[in-house]
């Protein structure tokens, strides 16, 4: 059975009250109830972190290697600011596939530049909590 680390970044926790207009009104735990389900009929294991904590989320990518068979990142704000994040991306070995709840390239300017994209096998972004599981889906496909 495959196994993936699924990472959400700052402040995701907040989803569903933080800026609906922009993120919509579907929490995190929702989020993450439908990718579990949809990870079950994969026949996947997941493992869910969520973390404000930029070290918190770099120790997790850095343990990564051969307890995981890919990533699904939501870096979220570090998105765009963690060298950190991109090195330990690019150090473990594991496919990664970057998620957006939002189009980033739609939103203010600072938001355009991606540190992980690069890293990334590839990124989706802008369908809301759709993005995760299309997300799931293409990482599984690499991963078959």
């Amino acid at each position: 059975m495959k196994k993936i680390l699924v990472i959400h970044g700052p402040n995701l926790q907040l989803l569903g009250q933080r800026e609906p207009g922009v993120y919509g009104t579907v929490t995190l735990a929702q989020i993450n109830a439908q990718l579990k389900k949809l990870a079950a009929k994969k026949k996947v294991r997941l493992t869910i972190l969520q973390s404000n904590i930029e070290g918190a989320l770099v120790d997790a990518l850095g343990k990564s290697k051969g307890r995981f068979d890919g990533i699904l990142i939501n870096p979220a704000a570090y998105t765009h600011t963690s060298v950190a994040i991109r090195d330990a991306i690019a150090a473990c070995g594991v496919p990664a596939i970057e998620v957006h709840l939002s189009n980033t390239h739609a939103r203010e300017q600072f938001r355009h530049i991606s540190l992980i994209s690069p890293v990334a096998r590839g990124t989706i972004m802008g369908f809301g909590p759709q993005s995760y599981y299309l997300g799931l889906e293409a990482l599984i496909g690499i991963l078959s």
